[in-house]
């Protein structure tokens, strides 16, 4: 059975589910209980853009355990059309096809498997368009 923390997560992992404060409106990926601009604790879900743009990324060639098997492989901050950053791997591309400004499209992938049992946990990665 899946970590208690993967199935917190399972929304934002599934979804791409943000959350937005009533308050001053700003957008966190991942949701967060407290604002930190305004400091309201009322949020809303909102779901962010399938399509966004890399702000910058890095090749990861010495990677833990549940990674050894992708190196190298590379991770991105990418900021979605409306606006939230978001740390994610990027897939179907080489290393050095990546740069700043790229667009891409999130697709919902396999992360990892977790356990001795082999349970494969979901979520989302990015694909350059």
């Amino acid at each position: 059975m899946p970590s208690p923390r993967y199935r917190r997560e399972m929304p934002q992992r599934y979804r791409l589910e943000a959350s937005e404060c009533k308050n001053c409106g700003k957008k966190f990926f991942p949701p967060r209980l407290v604002c930190p601009a305004c400091g309201s604790k009322t949020f809303e879900r909102t779901k962010l853009s399938e399509n966004g743009t890399i702000v910058t990324f890095t090749t990861v060639r010495v990677a833990p355990d549940n990674f050894a098997a992708q190196v190298p492989y590379n991770v991105a901050i990418v900021e979605t059309d409306n606006g939230v950053r978001v740390t994610t791997q990027v897939v179907d591309c080489k290393p050095e096809d990546l740069k700043i400004g790229l667009k891409v499209r999130f697709m919902f992938r396999k992360i990892y498997t977790e356990g001795h049992t082999g349970i494969i946990c979901y979520g989302y990665k990015a694909v350059p368009i």
